[in-house]
């Protein structure tokens, strides 16, 4: 998971309990949502660490049978 990613998450959790300690709903949401955008990131990041291990992968396969 990348800094930016976790940042966000961490962001987010301390937005949406600030919200639910003052009953600000709008902040609340705000946090859900910042949560919401560091776990995708992080999927994201992910998943393009993984294809590029895989990309490597057949280039190092094909520099073999040559």
């Amino acid at each position: 998971m990348g800094d930016d990613s976790a940042m966000k998450k961490v962001k987010g959790k301390a937005k949406e309990m600030a919200g639910k300690a003052t009953g600000d709903e709008r902040m609340k949401s705000e946090g859900r949502t910042d949560r919401a955008q560091g776990k995708a990131k992080g999927a994201l990041d992910d998943a393009k660490e993984s294809a590029q291990g895989m990309r490597d992968s057949l280039k190092n396969k094909g520099d073999r049978r040559t």
